[in-house]
């Protein structure tokens, strides 16, 4: 830990400390003990362990669940940011967890926040989804907004044009990429355009493909894909891909993606892929289900990639969750 993380660390801990003393109405420090805790700092009492986030707190729940488990005692969450978001998660589990939104000096009971509303894509923008489509790209809509994708891989999206308002089509993976393939090519028919980049995208989403940035992003999605071209490999009978509960913020950091079905059982259930360890997944997932309407969860993953954290909080969840474990 360099010497700023270091100090950092320990602001927190006081910090932490005070707003427990605070709460509790204490004169002095409550008696406990201090440890380190990667997302913040926490402090342990006789009955119970308090945690203070640093900052971002939307993917803090999993990882406050996992490791605050060997504790054994009732967890207080507090953050600064996302407590909405944290309280509406931590109703779906019966591990006894309680967030609290820090203001200044003071803790409040946080709020759940409702879901994010439907919203369904613009009728000019939905237009371009045959074009998306006949270009050999895969069109769907999440939350509103029409992308195309190369085996999960975003390489285009609607949007409207800054000055004219018209819906347009661009070509490229995230905004960056887009502009700079608008300034190279912006010759290009769109639907020529779209056919180059997908055919040089689709030999590094193969099987065994050789490592290259087109097969190192959206992992997830890649496996959401495949489970989407024959759902019985991860127990569904059909599937379909739907808006996960969080809007993605761009297209190149590892976030888990949803899809709904039915499962052989004949249930309605969201099925979740992820790549890599994520502690979070599970709370992402019991969110997808209770946004969707549907009381059962299949988490898509690699098999090395369950710890026994994640089964732990797949047993706390209000709603059953499996694994279902891909390549």
């Amino acid at each position: 830990m360099s010497a700023d993380a270091e100090r950092r660390s320990r602001l927190l801990s006081v910090k932490l400390r005070a707003l427990v003393r605070e709460h509790l109405g204490l004169d002095s420090d409550p008696v406990g003990t201090p440890e380190v805790f990667s997302l913040g700092a926490a402090f342990i009492t006789d009955d119970s362990v308090w945690v203070l986030i640093d900052g971002d707190a939307s993917r803090s729940l999993g990882p406050t669940l996992a490791w605050s488990g060997k504790f054994n005692r009732p967890v207080q969450l507090l953050v600064e940011q996302d407590s909405g978001l944290l309280a509406r998660r931590a109703a779906l589990f019966t591990s006894p967890l309680t967030v609290w939104h820090v203001n200044e000096k003071s803790l409040f009971p946080a709020v759940a926040e409702p879901h994010l509303p439907r919203v369904d894509a613009e009728e000019s923008h939905r237009a371009l989804m045959p074009l998306i489509a006949s270009s050999g790209a895969d069109a769907t809509v999440e939350h509103g907004v029409v992308i195309g994708e190369v085996r999960g891989l975003e390489m285009c999206r609607v949007v409207n044009d800054p000055i004219t308002g018209e819906a347009k089509l661009e070509v490229g993976m995230g905004v960056n990429d887009r502009e700079a393939f608008a300034m190279v090519h912006g010759e290009l028919p769109t639907e020529q355009a779209l056919r180059n980049v997908i055919e040089a995208v689709q030999v590094h989403r193969e099987p065994g493909a050789m490592v290259h940035p087109f097969n190192q992003f959206g992992a997830e999605r890649l496996h959401r894909w495949r489970a989407l071209q024959d759902p019985t490999s991860i127990g569904f009978t059909e599937l379909s891909p739907v808006d996960p509960p969080v809007k993605r913020t761009n297209v190149k950091d590892p976030v888990p993606c949803v899809a709904l079905g039915t499962i052989n059982s004949g249930a309605s259930a969201v099925a979740v892929f992820v790549n890599g360890i994520d502690l979070d997944v599970v709370p992402f997932a019991v969110d997808a289900a209770d946004m969707h309407g549907v009381g059962q969860v299949v988490v898509a993953i690699r098999q090395r990639d369950v710890t026994s954290s994640l089964r732990a909080m797949a047993d706390a969840a209000s709603v059953p969750v499996t694994f279902a474990f891909i390549d």
